[in-house]
């Protein structure tokens, strides 16, 4: 559906409302499931917001710089959340922030995981994200999960650097661990932290598998299937480097725990 035509189409649903023909429900659930505009080379979701209540996120990689600046531009023109864009490289983020720029908006950008954020109309945060990382080299995902949980609506915080090595750095958090809502834990190698958190948390953990590691590891497999058979109860999975899926599900799930709407 291109702008004028969901323009369009609008129109005529306001003036059914309007001489009473669809009632305000009915108009609410069409309009979930009504508009996108179409640009060619995307179709851009304008109503993600309403459906789910969450920001609009675009995948960089694999897109050109001006395909990514178009889709941006197109968000930012029919909705009034944020945006994150993940996965772009650093012509692709000047290109957003030019947009975000434009539009007098406020950008978040995080240089080692390649995600970046117009950061407006930020939703009041409710319940708590604690990420974890079992090393440095796994804060690439884990910027991407706290910048999404944060996007969502969640408050995070992110505690780097406390992996299986030396047990006594996860015992230093574990007060941390236990008071959080959720917890992500970030870990490739062998990816033991998700099930030694598991053991020390309260709510749910989102153990999130990284690539980093030797051959063996298998560029994160080695790590999946670990995070995956933990003997843990409450410990679930996302994929490999999945930062924006880990803190995005860890979002809803602690905003739910605060009885926060949407």
């Amino acid at each position: 559906m291109t702008v004028g035509a969901f323009e369009e189409r609008l129109e005529r649903l306001l003036s059914s409302v309007a001489n009473g023909a669809v009632s305000p429900s009915d108009a609410t659930r069409e309009l979930r499931d009504l508009p996108f505009a179409d640009l060619g080379f995307a179709k851009v979701d304008h109503h993600r917001e309403l459906r789910q209540g969450s920001c609009e996120i675009v995948f960089a990689s694999g897109k050109t710089v001006e395909e990514v600046a178009a889709i941006v531009r197109q968000i930012l023109s029919g909705n009034e959340g944020p945006v994150l864009v993940s996965r772009a490289d650093g012509e692709q983020m000047d290109a957003v922030e030019a947009v975000a720029t434009e539009s007098g908006h406020p950008v978040l950008r995080r240089e080692r995981s390649g995600a970046i954020a117009v950061a407006r109309n930020l939703p009041a945060p409710a319940g708590e994200v604690l990420v974890v990382t079992g090393g440095t080299a796994d804060l690439a995902v884990a910027e991407e999960a706290v910048l999404t949980a944060t996007l969502i609506g969640a408050g995070a915080e992110l505690i780097a650097d406390v992996g299986v090595a030396g047990l006594h750095r996860v015992a230093a958090i574990r007060d941390r661990i236990w008071s959080a809502d959720v917890v992500v834990a970030i870990a490739g190698m062998e990816g033991a932290l998700a099930s030694v958190v598991g053991g020390l948390a309260r709510g749910l953990v989102i153990a999130c598998p990284t690539s980093v590691g030797y051959g063996a590891s298998f560029g994160g497999l080695a790590a999946l299937l670990s995070m995956m058979s933990s003997c843990v109860p409450g410990v679930v999975c996302v994929d490999i480097d999945d930062g924006v899926g880990a803190g995005y599900a860890a979002a809803l799930i602690a905003r739910a725990s605060a009885g926060a709407a949407g």
